[in-house]
């Protein structure tokens, strides 16, 4: 048996968790003179809010790398090409995580505590999506990219106007989810059913709530 997908895997759960982030973009904020204007609550308000988008991606690293590990399926047969472009997105997503966590640190907020618990959770939901062969996995990375865009969206409206470097970030993240999402679409995604996309939603809403003050 192939262990290299295994200790893949167990390296992107303890760079995500334990490692400071690097990007391979320039993250889109605009010069520090930006956060000029910002007040405490402000500040408080994107620090809250920052941390369930760096949540969302610590949840997005765990997705994408039990879905390439899926993907290869150790014992079965694999899928290599559906593996490539799923850790091609992981590392883009890598860049939004460096982004959220070095904003974060700007803001003098952290991240959410429970983060092994959401990287655990969104591990497991990958892993099954991945299991269920290319066309689910696809259409499961749609799903969540759309819903991820909405959630940006409505942040965009929530975050302070005066803070700019965090709203800079925010929009290049959503489009960089709408991207993702067309590009599963056109490798040959299968559509959700909705009950289940109405379980992701609600499983997000729990996510960004609880993320939002722990």
């Amino acid at each position: 048996m192939n262990l290299d997908p295994l200790l893949t895997a167990a390296d992107s759960a303890l760079r995500t968790l334990f490692v400071s982030p690097r990007a391979s973009r320039d993250c889109p904020t605009l010069p520090e003179s930006a956060d000029v204007g910002l007040n405490e609550d402000d500040r408080k308000l994107s620090g809250a809010l920052m941390r369930v988008n760096h949540v969302g991606e610590v949840c997005a690293q765990a997705l994408y790398t039990a879905q390439a590990l899926a993907a290869r399926r150790p014992g079965g047969p694999a899928n290599e090409a559906l593996a490539r472009q799923l850790e091609a997105a992981g590392r883009e997503e890598t860049d939004h995580l460096a982004w959220t966590q070095g904003r974060l640190d700007e803001l003098g907020a952290r991240p959410s505590l429970l983060n092994p618990l959401w990287y655990a959770g969104a591990f497991g939901l990958g892993l099954l999506a991945g299991r269920m062969g290319p066309g689910v996995s696809l259409g499961f990375v749609v799903e969540t990219e759309r819903q991820v865009e909405a959630h940006l969206a409505s942040h965009m409206d929530r975050l302070p106007p005066a803070d700019q470097a965090s709203r800079a970030i925010v929009a290049q993240m959503k489009d960089d989810e709408a991207r993702h999402a067309r590009e599963a679409q056109h490798a040959g995604a299968t559509e959700l059913p909705l009950p289940v996309k109405g379980l992701m939603r609600v499983a997000a809403k729990l996510m960004t709530t609880v993320a939002h003050r722990i």
